[in-house]
């Protein structure tokens, strides 16, 4: 594509969605002084039900009616809400080949049980009549369980008036917060509008796969295939959201119920398998959220495979001839929930929804003015393509493993298109992602020195920000020529005093952030445009903390790959990097800072870079570009520190059985609270990086690289338990027992340490040695003998949940889990810590 052809598609214009009004806004588009006044005529005509009930109950009346789009007829796709669309799909589902195979599978197991119990005698007389008519019971039975789990999982697309009641009601309730609207790319609804016509007539389903970061996520979707003349998707959700009232208002308007956890339920999994069958062969929409749950850090969570794998098998099965996957990214000027996503980021539990806090929460939220929200869709694509096209690909790279990559039945084979499906789909949401003015404020505020920032410095700052996003091919949300203070004064008004305050009482207006932990909710959804940028910089920054002059600072090239390379891998579950290869996207990065004039490089007589450092101009400048960089991936560096020094406490202690494991979330419970405690004596600079997300993630990347070890047992009451791999074990004094600062996990404590941001306390290494080991050690010795100890009389303590021991079965799980693992990280063929 040319470069006019890029230039025109990143200027489409935009539509705004304002209840009935659908407003077409070009690149350039200036609202009129009046448009605050078009924009609140919603929120006026709310408020006339009182002044004006004829009125109000004619506009209700049109919806009822369905005058005009309203009666949403015409859609592109299949048929939906007609009368018994429920039992039809019911009937379809539980009469599907694979579930009543699952059926006959299951109930000649049972029999076989009852035979060698003694149950089923085979020397009775009437033995095959009785083991026949057992057989028709449990069929039976299990024909009634899977009608009822089916009756709570599918979705009920009935009545076109419910759903047209929905859509206004649900439009008023979500334009009262959102009060400029819902935005899209008039370019992008067209393409999507074309796909859907071809795949109508094809009889294939889209499968929407956007990013969550909110409830409203959903809710926007819905409303705008609605309002575009769309079959509305039917939407994967958990069942903790099938709560009296809502969770029926919700499973009407489009949402399956499934299971967090399956376990080894296999009536279950077959039941989810076939509906989703069902829904593809019959071409019907659907929408999942890739990450699963809601991101409450603001950047993109790693792909979750459950509903993925479904899909995937129904493609590759043959069962389902294709399907057209449509990535799409959701962004909002703010995120309703972003407080609670703290508390919950801190180690507050989870509240369990229900109808008061949605009703208690609706109500509040209504008295928000939270800006806009913005939807972009990525091209679609064909799913069965995208499989050829791997497994073409695949069959002429050597993998160094002897697989058939043609043998889709093959299981290492789904495995590796299942997690290349989910991180393409990732990378083409961030490759649509709008940067909302409430992200670049955020953004700018936290990669600055210092408290607070300068009017002025706020907006060269966030004008030099824009133009970056620009340079690296993202997009920013449509300023049009209005003034930037302006842009930055409606962002300021939408964050809220509680985010961001200002000082008026000094020479210029000062910002700073007052809740920086929240905040960075907002700066994370910025930093996939610039990941390798500030990977390279932190790489670099493991001289430049050295001070000094040029010969002092400048890393070696080989030194600066090593470093990159051990980043690059320890951030792999946490960003999505470019597929083009460490040494290639490296050589483009470098290229970039250069020209940006970040950083020179020397050559050696062959013309390859010898040497990196930063460039004269950066320094005099004050290193606010680089510094930049940094400011956005040290806190994740922090994390990932506190994650690692945290492991160090699962050493056993001397004299205990080493074979002692620890309950999983225990353990990170732990290095949070190490985290909370290290960044109140300044060993941590921030606190965001003890949040749990992201401390999370570090443990899964350990257990991917063989660090811990994990199980997880069949008793679903029993949660998962961990130790270290004997291999990455550190020593203990053999005199007073205590943490030896050496071995192979103090090694890698001690590489991630060196890109950290550099504090006055942390400047001797003898202080993370010592107190910040002896504290690990404490806090690990706590670990072990809570979990050890007996269960209390009533059966509540610690070891009856997690027993310190693994069963014979749960060991021989361990060392098939260990070989896989192996196997997987060979078959990977990528670079490992």
């Amino acid at each position: 594509m040319s470069d006019h052809d890029d230039s025109a598609r990143d200027s489409a214009p935009d539509l705004q969605i304002l209840g009935d009004q659908i407003t077409l806004q070009p690149s350039g588009y200036v609202e009129p002084p009046s448009s605050e006044a078009k924009e609140e005529a919603l929120m006026k005509h709310m408020a006339r039900f009182r002044s004006e009930p004829l009125q109000f109950l004619r506009e209700v009346s049109l919806y009822v009616s369905g005058t005009g789009w309203r009666a949403y007829d015409n859609v592109i796709g299949q048929p939906i809400f007609y009368s018994g669309f429920s039992e039809n799909m019911k009937n379809e589902v539980t009469s599907a080949p694979l579930l009543q195979s699952r059926i006959s599978e299951l109930v000649a197991m049972r029999l076989g049980v009852e035979e060698r119990e003694g149950l089923l005698n085979r020397d009775d007389k009437d033995f095959e009549a009785k083991r026949a008519q057992r057989r028709s019971v449990l069929t039976t039975s299990l024909q009634q369980v899977a009608e009822k789990l089916t009756d709570k999982m599918i979705c009920k697309f009935e009545s076109k008036t419910f759903i047209r009641g929905a859509y206004y009601l649900t439009t008023q309730l979500l334009l009262r917060a959102y009060h400029q609207g819902i935005h899209v790319s008039s370019e992008e609804v067209l393409r999507l509008r074309k796909v859907a016509e071809k795949a109508a007539r094809d009889k294939h389903s889209i499968i929407f796969l956007p990013c969550h970061r909110s409830h409203v996520d959903y809710v926007s979707l819905q409303l705008l295939c609605y309002r575009l003349g769309l079959a509305l998707p039917v939407v994967v959700a958990g069942d903790n959201l099938n709560f009296p009232v809502v969770g029926s208002f919700l499973q009407n308007a489009g949402a399956m119920y499934i299971r967090r956890h399956f376990g080894d339920d296999a009536l279950y999994t077959a039941l989810v398998q076939a509906y989703i069958d069902t829904m593809l062969q019959s071409g019907h929409n659907l929408e999942c959220f890739i990450e699963g749950g809601r991101s409450r850090t603001g950047k993109l969570l790693p792909p979750k495979f459950g509903i993925l794998s479904f899909i995937l098998d129904s493609i590759m099965s043959a069962r389902v001839e294709d399907a057209i996957i449509c990535p799409v990214s959701i962004q909002y000027d703010k995120v309703i929930e972003t407080e609670g996503y703290v508390t919950e980021l801190l180690g507050v539990p989870k509240k369990k929804e229900n109808l008061a806090d949605f009703l208690t929460g609706g109500s509040s939220v209504l008295s928000l003015r939270l800006g806009r929200v913005d939807v972009r869709f990525h091209e679609p694509w064909s799913l069965r393509g995208f499989i050829d096209e791997q497994i073409a690909r695949l069959s002429k790279v050597p993998s160094g493993v002897n697989i058939d990559w043609k043998d889709t039945d093959n299981a290492v084979v789904r495995q590796k298109l299942l997690r290349t499906l989910g991180y393409k789909v990732l990378s083409d949401i961030n490759d649509v992602s709008v940067v909302m003015p409430t992200a670049l404020i955020g953004t700018v505020l936290l990669t600055l020195r210092g408290r607070g920032v300068g009017r002025a410095e706020l907006v060269r700052r966030v004008e030099w920000l824009t133009h970056r996003i620009q340079a690296k091919g993202g997009r920013v949300a449509h300023f049009g020529n209005a003034p930037l203070t302006d842009v930055i004064e409606r962002g300021l008004d939408v964050l809220g005093k509680d985010l961001v305050r200002v000082l008026h009482d000094v020479a210029e207006p000062t910002y700073f952030a007052v809740d920086r932990f929240q905040l960075s909710f907002y700066r994370n959804m910025t930093i996939h445009l610039f990941i390798s940028e500030a990977l390279v910089a932190t790489a670099l920054y493991t001289r430049v903390k050295l001070g000094g002059g040029a010969a002092i600072q400048d890393i070696s090239y080989e030194d600066l790959v090593e470093q990159t390379l051990f980043l690059s891998s320890l951030f792999r579950g946490e960003f999505i990097f470019s597929g083009e290869g460490l040494t290639t996207n490296l050589n483009k990065t470098l290229a970039g800072l250069e020209a940006d004039n970040v950083i020179r490089t020397q050559r050696d007589d062959e013309g390859k870079i010898a040497k990196v450092g930063l460039s004269d101009a950066e320094r005099a400048a004050g290193r606010e570009n680089y510094d930049f960089y940094c400011f956005l991936i040290w806190p994740f560096i922090e994390s990932s520190w506190l994650a690692a020094v945290s492991l160090m406490g699962l050493t056993p202690p001397l004299g205990s059985e080493a074979d002692i494991w620890i309950q999983v979330s225990e353990a990170q419970n732990s290095a949070q609270l190490l985290g909370k405690t290290l960044y109140h004596q300044g060993d941590l600079s921030y606190f965001e990086a003890v949040n749990k997300e992201t401390l999370k993630n570090s443990y899964q990347r350990f257990e991917e690289e063989g660090i811990i070890q994990v199980v997880k047992s069949k008793d679903a009451k029993v949660p998962p338990r961990l130790r270290l791999a004997p291999e990455w074990t550190p020593a203990r004094d053999p005199a007073t027992g205590a943490l030896m600062a050496s071995g192979r996990l103090w090694d890698f404590t001690e590489k991630t340490a060196s890109s950290r941001r550099e504090g006055k306390n942390r400047r001797d290494g003898a202080t993370v040695s010592t107190r910040v080991l002896g504290l690990t050690d404490a806090l690990g010795r706590r670990l072990f003998d809570e979990a050890v100890r007996p269960a209390d009389g009533k059966g509540k303590g610690k070891g009856a949940a997690a027993p310190p021991r693994l069963s014979s079965e749960e060991e021989r799980s361990l060392q098939r889990a260990v070989k896989e693992e192996r196997k997987r990280r060979r078959l990977d063929n990528r670079a490992h810590l």
